[in-house]
């Protein structure tokens, strides 16, 4: 089975921006396979960062707010290409996943498989709680990390197809 880091990254002050720290909070991780991990990375992207260093995972989904296309609570999965786009601002305080990422790289590490589940924000701005479309949109993406994180666990490689 393939080792695998479901991340909720977020600012749970900042309205919106704590959609991934929402639905992280409400994944049954009792519910996934034993290789699954499922944690709250919240503002930490530099422990984030850190911990995907040693190398102890094949897939990371990372779920956050972020800029996508549609109306506000509109959630996407892309694939995220884990070549750096440029020197990571780091901040103790708060990092998009790119910048996690070029971090992780900076640092002399990868990680084989990224996924990002995205939710397009209304609000980010200092205001506790989701906005209504952004909460609306939460069930579903808690169904859709469990069903990637199982998805991800199971996956083949390249390799095993190739043994196959």
């Amino acid at each position: 089975m393939n080792r695998v880091l479901v991340a909720g990254i977020g600012n749970v002050f900042l309205g919106d921006d704590g959609f991934g720290v929402e639905v992280v909070r409400r994944v049954d991780a009792a519910a996934l396979p034993g290789s699954v991990s499922v944690s709250d990375y919240g503002i930490r992207g530099v422990h984030l960062a850190y911990e995907l260093l040693g190398g102890a995972y094949d897939t990371l989904i990372m779920v956050d707010a972020v800029e996508i296309d549609g109306p506000p609570g509109t959630v996407a999965v892309l694939e995220i290409d884990d070549e750096p786009v440029g020197l990571a601002q780091v901040d103790g305080h708060g990092m998009h996943p790119q910048a996690v990422l070029d971090l992780l790289a900076r640092l002399g590490g990868r990680v084989p498989r990224v996924l990002l589940v995205g939710c397009r924000p209304q609000i980010i701005d200092e205001v506790m709680g989701l906005s209504e479309p952004v909460a609306a949109a939460v069930e579903g993406a808690v169904a859709a990390v469990t069903a990637l994180a199982r998805d991800e666990a199971y996956r083949r490689t390249d390799r095993e197809r190739a043994d196959a």
